[in-house]
């Protein structure tokens, strides 16, 4: 029996019909910037975010730090949510590698950030303070889509403080089809954004950042600079390209199956289950640490594979299918079937 893996929608595989593409790419030189897949990809995704100019990279986390490099100088500041990506769990790189300094702040229940707080946290232009060039927003976070008046706000807000905005936007997609609307709805409100292309979206491998043609040569340097120089590839590109036109609109389809995932997990006592109108394709719940690893252990021994933690956190992506939830909400019952045995 294959294995189903929620632990997140970065274990999905690429298909066949993506395999084919990769396959047939036609590639150059990248670097020299001449590899017509890789510049294929990214005119096309600028043209579908609507930007200037869009820059291919090796990974979301490497998309957001020349990002962050590109709009901040050394002794620079940030203002970036206190569990975002950007500041959490991408190895402090803008700190380590450009001497940019990170102020987190509390994300809000909706997994915004405050305006107001975020105010408090701008430095005054005085020279015992770093200069806050850069607001960082996340969307999805924790697989909740921002609302669409926030952005217009934070735009509002950061173009008022003199303040560039940047979206870590590895699930963008997610949003804007959760939200029913085109993706250039959300980008628009902001200077930057990287999308990713190896989660939900089903590629291998890569992220895109995306801006003005002028930021976009600076980060071009930056990403040089941290052994983005991938040479051939357009392999890469190619599944990237596969993916933006065939894979946004079936993320409908994993955000139906967190729904059901949801609404059938409801049904076990011992479970806390978050229910948000804004989530997309991840659901969420909490137990007992005892209840959690058990019940990890036993659906391993089933061929589901979860990350079981304080909070457990179940992500359907595009090799997840409608009768997995099936199989998978029966085997909750099972387990507490047993649970409950004398």
């Amino acid at each position: 029996m294959r294995t189903i893996d929620l632990r997140s929608d970065t274990v999905t595989r690429p298909s066949e019909a993506m395999r084919s593409a990769m396959a047939e790419a036609e590639v150059g030189d990248d670097v020299y910037r001449d590899d017509p897949t890789v510049n294929k990809l990214e005119a096309y995704a600028a043209e579908l975010l609507g930007f200037e100019a869009a820059l291919f990279t090796a990974s979301g986390t490497q998309a957001n730090l020349v990002s962050i490099l590109s709009h901040c100088g050394r002794g620079d500041e940030y203002i970036v949510g206190q569990l975002a990506h950007t500041y959490k769990y991408e190895g402090g790189g803008a700190a380590v590698l450009g001497s940019v300094q990170p102020q987190p702040i509390e994300f809000e229940a909706d997994s915004t950030l405050s305006l107001a707080k975020v105010e408090e946290k701008i430095k005054p232009d005085d020279i015992h303070f770093a200069r806050t060039r850069l607001l960082c927003l996340e969307n999805t976070r924790n697989g909740k889509a921002l609302p669409l008046n926030y952005l217009a706000e934070a735009a509002s807000f950061a173009a008022a403080k003199n303040l560039r905005l940047h979206l870590d936007g590895a699930r963008l997609f997610n949003a804007a089809v959760k939200q029913q609307v085109d993706a250039r709805k959300i980008t628009r409100h902001f200077d930057s954004v990287s999308v990713c292309l190896s989660k939900g979206l089903g590629a291998p491998v890569g992220s895109l950042l995306c801006g003005a043609k002028g930021f976009i040569e600076e980060a071009r340097k930056w990403r040089k600079m941290t052994g983005g120089g991938m040479r051939q590839a357009g392999i890469l590109a190619a599944a990237g390209i596969y993916a933006l036109t065939n894979n946004i609109d079936r993320l409908a389809q994993d955000h139906r199956h967190a729904e059901l995932l949801t609404a059938g997990l409801t049904q076990f006592e011992a479970l806390a289950v978050e229910n948000d109108p804004a989530q997309t394709n991840m659901v969420f719940f909490s137990a007992a640490a005892d209840t959690t690893a058990a019940l990890a252990e036993f659906l391993r021994d089933r061929n589901i594979l979860i990350s079981p933690g304080k909070t457990t956190r179940l992500v359907t992506h595009l090799d997840v299918h409608p009768e997995d939830i099936q199989y998978i909400l029966a085997q909750f019952a099972e387990f507490f079937s047993f649970q409950r045995r004398p």
